[in-house]
């Protein structure tokens, strides 16, 4: 019986030297949580419970035992009310302040009782529980308070179960094992009440009250490290835990207790030196037991987990290899969603052209995944700022906390793109995108180094991912270089081509003349009028050929001069000239009629000194660009009653003509202005609309070949101005 005694005493130390100390850590965690803050108090009444039963079944005298007993009891009634806080504030139930009121109300109202004969009416050694000195009797209010606590912990193991049956994946996971082991928690502790009537149950009672440390320390486990630790690792340890150090505190007890006569008959009266030398050794060697029995255990509950993410560490080595983006995209989902096995993956990447991060993959059928976010998005704001994973319940407990609206909109974010985990990817301090990672199919959470293994492969992968883009970046600039050299061959040609077309167009015109020359002078007053009708429009007919042939003809001498170097040398060149020459050829390339060119300077603005072919050239792109600016600015905000604008304005300023050439299209984001002047740099959508070059050449003719100036400003979605200055003729 002193064995029983001594487990049971154990027992009661392990419940509340755990579940306080458990308390004050989920408490320092995040005391401004109401989770964290009424598991707490929950805790704080367990142990309350464990010490006072402790002393109040250890006491020899009935008075001692009494006020000890009616002391415990005050814990006890306490006990169910923090749990059914604990659990609305958990679950977040709402309209349930009256239930919190009524409860907190009758379990202050039974702790006043406690101290009358009301509720404990006496302490009394139980004959039925022989390991028990003392134990207390049953006052007439004892059974409306057992009562009370029974409703209240029922309730509460009801509402666990319903949230447990409704949730899925992760949730549902976490939700069984906190409603499984409550349960057991509850069976195993309630056995107490048994023993206040003098009903001694040997399966429940002591060993069942072991229930309440495991109970206890696997909810708190799962909150102080909430979605982000499997229960099941919580309970494998804690279990080990309670297994070694029960062995460590509770082998000695037994030898002293079973051996004492032997070790007094050996030792004489320092026989205790030998059960506390053995506490002593077993105490030392104890941490090393539990970290190997610990890790032991681990290894066979994560390793499914530990196979997934070495093949994880191993893919993101061999990522940087792979130099197609859209294969190595592909690879990367198929790995995570296959090795992990997760029901859904996405990745999402940064586009200067767009500022946005555009939906580049997605991997699950059943889904229609969000296409983009935009640069300020607030989510995108955070995994900038935080660089690190987000985790969709943990945003979303924040949410319901704190009532925070940045994690309000975090939560709808998350909610959209139907991500149980979001991973940044970063390249040193540049955000290059994000993964989305849905629910594991198993049901499990994500854990910590899941989390760190995913944090791994998004460095890596931002890593492959600049590598295929520089790769796919550097072959189409490769293919521009080809489409420039083509097109300058094509210039190096106009001369024979033109005279080439110019020959064709020459005999047209001849034949054209000829047959209309030959209708005129022919009688068709003898023809019938089908055939006069039918001679009319031949004529008709001819008449359009000559007329084309003859714009034709000014198209090639055009494309001739536009073509040919400015070897003419240096003139003085009238401003107004220059840009009816220009429009004139770019007339063929752009719909002037859906903008207003627009002149701003005097028509006796001083003439500038400088190569008319060169600056038909720079003029021609100036004019180019500020169109494709403007026709991009009315696709993509469809503004009503926008209509592009460009104009051109001129100002004499010291010994130099300064023009500025101002449009009202999308302009230039600031990250590209830098980039504006370097060669094959294009803000264009594809190679047919622009190598790159224009710009470029454009600098060159104004800064080295005319010794001028180039200056631009530009705001995105607001419009671009180019400053040039040009020398004045003498």
């Amino acid at each position: 019986m002193k064995f029983l005694y001594i487990n049971f005493v154990i027992v009661l130390c392990l419940t509340a030297i755990t579940t306080f100390a458990l308390g004050i850590f989920v408490l320092i965690r995040n005391r401004h949580n109401i989770v964290n803050k009424t598991f707490a108090f929950y805790s704080f009444s367990i142990s309350w419970w464990g010490f006072s039963e402790i002393w109040g079944i250890a006491c020899d005298k009935r008075l001692t035992a009494l006020i000890w007993t009616r002391i415990e009891q005050v814990g006890v009634f306490f006990i169910p009310t923090f749990f059914i806080h604990f659990v609305i504030s958990l679950l977040n139930i709402k309209d349930k302040k009256w239930l919190l009121r009524v409860a907190y109300s009758f379990s202050i109202i039974f702790a006043i009782l406690c101290s009358t004969p009301l509720m404990i009416a006496d302490s009394v050694p139980k004959r039925t529980v022989p390991y028990v000195k003392h134990f207390g009797t049953s006052g007439s209010a004892y059974y409306f308070a057992i009562l009370f606590f029974v409703i209240l912990s029922i309730y509460g193991l009801s509402k666990l179960y319903n949230a447990y049956r409704l949730s899925y994946g992760a949730r549902k996971n976490q939700l069984k094992y906190l409603f499984w082991s409550s349960l057991s928690g509850y069976v195993g502790g309630a056995a107490n009440f048994l023993l206040v009537y003098g009903i001694n149950v040997p399966i429940l009672n002591p060993f069942g009250t072991y229930a309440l440390p495991i109970y206890i320390a696997i909810v708190a486990y799962a909150i102080s490290r909430y979605r982000l630790m499997d229960v099941n690792v919580a309970l494998t340890r804690t279990g080990i835990f309670v297994a070694v150090y029960t062995l460590i505190l509770g082998f000695p007890f037994v030898i002293a207790v079973r051996a004492k006569g032997w070790l007094i008959d050996k030792f004489g009266a320092s026989w205790w030196m030998l059960p506390l030398g053995l506490m002593g050794v077993l105490a030392t060697v104890g941490p090393f037991i539990y970290i190997y029995l610990q890790r032991r255990a681990e290894d066979r509950l994560l390793r499914e987990q530990r196979r997934y993410q070495e093949s994880l560490k191993q893919a993101s080595i061999g990522m940087t290899r792979i130099r197609n983006l859209r294969k190595l995209l592909d690879l990367i989902t198929h790995i995570v969603t296959k090795t992990v096995r997760i029901s859904y993956a996405a990745i999402y990447l940064y586009s200067e052209e767009a500022d946005e991060y555009v939906l580049q993959i997605s991997r699950d059928k059943d889904r229609t995944p969000i296409s983009k976010l935009s640069s300020d998005n607030p989510l995108l704001a955070w995994l900038t700022l935080k660089r690190e994973p987000l985790i969709y319940e943990e945003v979303k407990r924040q949410m319901e906390d704190t009532n925070d609206a940045a994690y309000r909109q975090l939560e709808e974010n998350m909610r959209f793109l139907t991500a149980s985990v979001i991973i940044p990817s970063f390249l040193e301090d540049r955000f290059m995108g994000f993964f989305v990672l849905g629910d594991k199919i198993s049901g499990q959470i994500y854990t910590v180094d899941d989390l760190n293994v995913f944090q791994v492969l998004a460095s890596q992968a931002a890593l492959a991912i600049e590598n295929a883009q520089f790769y796919e970046e550097a072959k189409e600039m490769q293919e521009q270089i080809a489409q420039a050299e083509k097109m300058a061959t094509i210039g190096t040609m106009a001369d024979g081509l033109s005279h080439q077309i110019n020959n064709r167009f020459y005999a047209l015109s001849l034949i054209t003349g000829d047959t209309i020359d030959t209708i005129k002078t022919t009688d068709t007053s003898k023809c019938t009028p089908e055939v006069k009708e039918m001679i009319e429009q031949i004529n008709h007919a001819l008449q359009r050929i000559q007329s084309n042939v003859t714009q034709g003809g000014e198209v090639v001498r055009g494309l001739l001069k536009y073509s040919r170097k400015g070897d003419a040398g240096f003139e003085a060149l009238d401003l107004n000239s220059l840009l009816d020459n220009t429009l004139e050829m770019v007339q063929y390339k752009v719909k002037l009629s859906e903008i207003n060119i627009i002149r701003d300077f005097p028509k006796n603005i001083p003439k500038i000194k400088g190569n008319m072919a060169q600056l038909e050239e720079a003029f021609f792109n100036f004019v180019d660009n500020a169109y494709d600016a403007i026709v991009e600015r009315r696709r993509l905000l469809k503004e009503k009653g926008y209509r592009g604008k460009i104009t051109i304005s001129a100002r004499p300023k010291n010994n130099n003509l300064e023009i500025i050439v101002e449009d009202n299209g999308m302009g230039i984001k600031f990250a590209n202005h830098e980039k504006i002047f370097t060669p094959f740099f294009t803000t264009k959508a594809t190679s047919r609309k622009g190598t790159g070059l224009g710009l470029y050449v454009i600098r060159r003719i104004i800064t080295d070949m005319h010794k001028g100036k180039i200056a631009f400003e530009s705001e995105y979605k607001a419009g671009t101005r180019f400053i040039l200055e040009l020398p004045i003729a003498q």
